[in-house]
């Protein structure tokens, strides 16, 4: 395998800017919604290929003048007025409403609904991580709700329905699988560059609950080299395994409360904040390369523990990694880190892309030493930071560091399974 292999396929066009609408009913668990795709064509282009899940599509159009649709296997094929030549820009406007099974979640229970992993099922986009767009981003709510998205908050409006329409701008390209937003009754602190929501927990539950995030921000910024830019929201949700968004992360309530029981329990949040730059900054070119994201992730989870809580954190995290690897391969379940065929990963596959991916990372801090590692690892971070990327930029990033060929190193454990654990 080439250390190049399995980047994205090229389209015929550029995502430039989403402008979403939505409508919510979080009673009935039904949303409606209009959404504005302008592209650019980079090839002549007489169709418009969008993700759309299981949303119903009631109409495309342009300029007011309805275009031709068809839908099939969660995908939305547009034929466009007239072909685009290449560098002419586009523009079409969708019409849909659904009731999703997953991707956006509604907990009636809480009067509460937040996004969960999948994009396209609340939008139509481009799911693929190496497509980066701006977006605008309205929802439309019950007046009694507060709510919080990615971007800049933008001043709400006071529908002639009594419903609030919230607004954000997510003014630099950012891959739509980080979009997204939660709205509930929520408690709300604000405590600088930092918010938090959540509807059972007080305001000062929630400081006590995220009291680490301001460090772990600042300690990121020095690994990746980057200032954290803007503000940093955090919310409780209903039930969530945890997701990372552009300048918002979402957990769930149960965790929120197993960190005021036990305040070390701190890795997840760190974790998401962590995303902040290997995963929304820099992020995989395709979901083949996804270790770039969750790997970098895991490790960058254990190094701020290192830092916060001591060694002793650092190889409870690195031992936990090392019994997982020894696992799959006992099973015969052992992968390479970049996969060939990223399609409805099994839960063996997940871990090998999380635990291998961070372990992998650590056995290269241990092969390069501190200062080579950190130093590639911060200029590979500065280098594609607002890129998608191929394990290949990590390679040749950390072989300048170090000042000599990696390539044994990758074909053992990033292209290979041959990397001797232990």
């Amino acid at each position: 395998m080439t250390a190049s292999a399995f980047a994205a396929e090229p389209r015929d066009f550029d995502i430039q800017h989403y402008a979403t609408s939505l409508d919510l009913d979080i009673a009935t668990g039904q949303l409606q919604g209009e959404t504005l795709v302008r592209f650019d064509a980079t090839a002549p282009l007489h169709q418009l290929v969008l993700d759309s899940g299981e949303l119903v599509v009631d109409s495309v159009t342009h300029d007011d003048k309805p275009l031709n649709f068809q839908q099939a296997d969660g995908t939305l094929t547009i034929s466009l007025a007239a072909t685009l030549t290449a560098g002419q820009q586009g523009s079409v406007r969708v019409h849909y409403r659904g009731k999703p099974r997953f991707g956006l979640e509604f907990a009636a229970a809480r009067n509460e609904v937040y996004t969960i992993f999948s994009t396209s099922q609340w939008m139509p986009s481009v799911d693929a991580p190496d497509e980066r767009a701006t977006l605008q981003l309205a929802l439309r709510l019950p007046r009694d709700l507060h709510a919080t998205a990615v971007g800049d908050e933008l001043p709400s409006r006071l529908l002639g329905d009594g419903r609030i329409e919230h607004r954000w701008q997510l003014r630099k390209p950012t891959p739509a699988f980080v979009y997204g937003f939660a709205a509930g009754p929520y408690q709300h602190a604000r405590q600088g560059r930092l918010q938090f929501y959540s509807k059972d927990r007080s305001e000062a539950e929630l400081r006590q609950v995220f009291a680490a995030t301001d460090d772990m921000l600042d300690f990121f910024a020095a690994r990746a080299g980057l200032a954290y830019e803007g503000d940093y929201r955090q919310a409780l949700v209903a039930n969530t395994i945890g997701q990372e968004m552009a300048g918002l992360s979402v957990m769930s309530e149960a965790y929120g409360k197993g960190v005021l029981d036990d305040p070390t329990q701190t890795g997840l949040i760190a974790h998401e904040a962590a995303h902040q730059w290997w995963g929304v900054r820099v992020t995989c070119a395709s979901w083949e390369h996804f270790w770039l994201n969750e790997g970098f992730a895991n490790f960058m989870t254990a190094a701020w523990l290192q830092q916060a809580q001591g060694e002793a954190a650092y190889q409870a995290m690195v031992q936990g990694w090392e019994q997982r690897v020894r696992a799959l391969r006992e099973k015969g379940a052992d992968r390479p880190l970049v996969y060939p065929d990223w399609n409805k990963p099994s839960a063996d596959d997940r871990a090998v892309v999380y635990r291998k991916g961070a372990y992998v990372l650590h056995r290269l801090r241990m092969e390069l030493g501190e200062e080579q590692f950190w130093r590639g690892l911060r200029e590979y971070t500065q280098a594609n930071d607002g890129r998608s990327v191929v394990t290949a930029d990590f390679q040749k990033a950390m072989e300048r560091a170090a000042g000599r060929s990696l390539q044994g190193f990758f074909d053992a454990w990033v292209y290979g399974v041959g990397g001797e654990v232990g």
